[in-house]
């Protein structure tokens, strides 16, 4: 009667430390892809910095080299621009999309795949050809696409806030 007894409390204890093992694995596994979403998202949260910084210097090779050429940017007050447009849009002294800055906050990165969405609060201060300061305050969701060369920006779209 002992012998099965520690027979079956070895089993047992086996059975147990299998277990553990399955289960830890199966949380770990979960901690080591979001170790690298979270590289992703911040490869993703890079691009969408450098886009802030081309679209604010009016830098025409870069925001080229960033942008899709399938891009569809749409406006909060409706307008959509394609790839061409939306580059023409900001470059230039009398660009109509001349920004003196951009500030992002609450922007949330979230990569599925070779896929990544991006929200954030776009607040600016355009400068119109005429002169005229203007103000945003809008919500932007961003898709970005990874592309060989790194992460491009495939649409846009803007509401009000």
């Amino acid at each position: 009667m002992v012998k099965i007894l520690a027979v079956f409390t070895r089993r047992f204890a086996l059975m147990v430390f299998a277990a553990v093992a399955v289960i830890g694995a199966g949380m770990a596994a979960p901690a080591f892809a979001q170790a690298a979403q979270s590289g992703e998202d911040a490869a993703v949260a890079k691009a969408v910095e450098s886009l802030r910084v081309a679209m604010v210097a009016g830098d025409e090779k870069a925001l080229n080299a960033m942008v899709e050429e399938h891009l569809t940017y749409g406006h909060s007050h409706g307008m959509l621009q394609n790839k061409a447009e939306f580059v023409k849009f900001l470059v230039g002294p009398k660009a109509p999309g001349k920004f003196n800055w951009i500030k992002l906050s609450n922007q949330t990165v979230d990569v599925v795949g070779n896929t990544a969405l991006v929200r954030h609060v776009f607040d600016a201060e355009n400068v119109l050809p005429d002169g005229t300061l203007t103000n945003a305050h809008i919500l932007v969701l961003h898709v970005w696409k990874m592309e060989p060369d790194g992460w491009k920006l495939l649409a846009r779209q803007a509401c009000p806030l």
